[in-house]
C-alpha cells in the first residue's frame, strides 16, 4: 500500500469513506445535488470540475468566497467532502498556478484528496518540475494528490498500471499516489484487461474510482457497476482488506465516442434516473465491502 498517513485515507473514526462523484449531477446546482444525495442516504460527495466533461467553469470558480459558500452548503445538508476531482494536465505551463488554486479551494471545503490527470508524455519534463512544487503544497495543506489514468486514448505518463511504479518512483513524494479508475482503461486501452489492471494498480493507490463501461458500436457508455466490461465486484472486494476509500462515479450525461473522446449530452439527466442508478450502485458497493 502507498506510504500515506492512514488518517488521510479514512475519516477520524477510522471508517472507510464511500463518496459519490458529482459527475451524474452535471447541470444541477450544488445545493440541488446535495439535497438529492441526502435523499438517497449518501454521506460524502466528490465534486467534479473537469473541463469538457462537466458544466463549463473557469478559475474564478475557485475563490475563497465561493469555498466558504460551498462549505456552508455542505454543512447545511449534512454531506461531507473527502475527495475532489479537478483534472488538468499537470505538464501545462500554468499547471502550478491553476492547480494550487484548485487545491486551496478543495481543502477549504474539507477535501483531503484531490484527483487529476498526470501529463501527456510530450510534456514529461515540465510535469516532474510541476509535481514537485504541487506535492510540497499538498504537504502544507495536509492533502493527497491522486493521479488518475485517463480514458481518452491519448499517450499519457499513466496509461496503465504498468506505468505506475516508475512514475511514482521518479516523483518520490508520499503525498502523491494513484486514483485508479478501471472504467477509464476500457476506453483508453481497450486491449488491456481493466479488472486485472485495477488489481495491479491497487498497491500504488491512495484512493480509487469505481466505474463501469459498456462497449457498443457507437462508443463507450457508462453503465451499472455490475453490467460493464470491468468486474467491479472483484475490484471492490480487493479494496476491502486495504485502507483505501473510494468514490462511485457514474457520468450519466456523458459517453465516449468510438475514438474515446467525450461526448456530453445537451440535456441533463433527470434526477429520478440519477437517484435510481446511484442507489443501486451504493447497494452494490456496500454488499461487496460487507457493510
Amino acid at each position: 500500500m502507498h506510504p500515506i498517513l492512514s488518517s488521510a485515507i479514512r475519516d477520524n473514526a477510522g471508517e472507510r469513506i464511500v463518496s459519490i462523484s458529482g459527475a451524474p449531477y452535471d447541470g444541477y446546482s450544488f445545493p440541488a445535488m446535495l439535497e438529492s444525495l441526502k435523499k438517497i442516504g449518501a454521506t460524502h460527495v466528490e465534486p467534479a470540475f473537469i473541463v469538457g466533461y462537466t458544466e463549463p467553469f473557469d478559475e474564478s470558480t475557485f475563490t475563497e468566497k465561493n469555498a466558504t459558500q460551498y462549505a456552508t452548503w455542505l454543512k447545511d445538508h449534512g454531506i461531507s467532502c473527502f475527495a475532489f476531482s479537478s483534472h488538468i494536465d499537470l505538464g501545462r505551463e500554468d499547471a502550478i498556478e491553476v492547480f494550487k488554486g484548485r487545491m486551496d479551494f478543495a481543502r477549504r471545503i474539507g477535501a483531503r484528496v484531490i484527483n487529476t490527470n498526470a501529463s501527456a508524455r510530450a510534456t514529461e519534463n515540465r510535469f516532474y518540475e510541476n509535481i514537485a512544487v504541487l506535492a510540497a503544497h499538498a504537504d502544507e495543506l495536509d492533502m493527497l494528490i491522486g493521479l488518475e489514468n485517463p480514458g481518452d486514448g491519448s499517450d499519457n505518463l499513466l496509461n496503465t498500471a504498468a506505468d505506475a511504479e516508475q512514475l511514482l518512483a521518479q516523483i518520490n513524494h508520499p503525498r502523491v499516489g494513484l486514483n485508479y479508475d478501471a472504467g477509464n482503461t476500457i476506453s483508453h486501452r481497450p486491449s488491456v484487461d481493466p479488472t486485472q489492471d485495477a488489481l495491479d494498480a491497487m498497491q500504488h493507490c491512495l484512493h480509487t474510482h469505481i466505474k463501469n463501461v459498456q462497449v457498443r458500436p457507437e462508443g463507450y457508455f457508462f453503465s451499472p457497476l455490475n453490467a460493464g466490461v470491468a468486474d467491479c465486484a472483484a475490484i471492490v472486494q480487493a479494496v476491502k482488506p486495504t485502507n483505501l476509500s473510494l468514490s462511485i462515479e457514474m457520468p450519466l450525461r456523458l459517453h465516449r465516442k468510438s475514438d474515446s473522446k467525450p461526448n456530453r449530452s445537451a440535456e441533463r439527466v433527470p434526477l429520478e434516473t440519477i437517484e435510481s442508478a446511484l442507489k443501486y450502485a451504493m447497494q452494490f458497493v456496500s454488499q461487496q465491502l460487507g457493510q
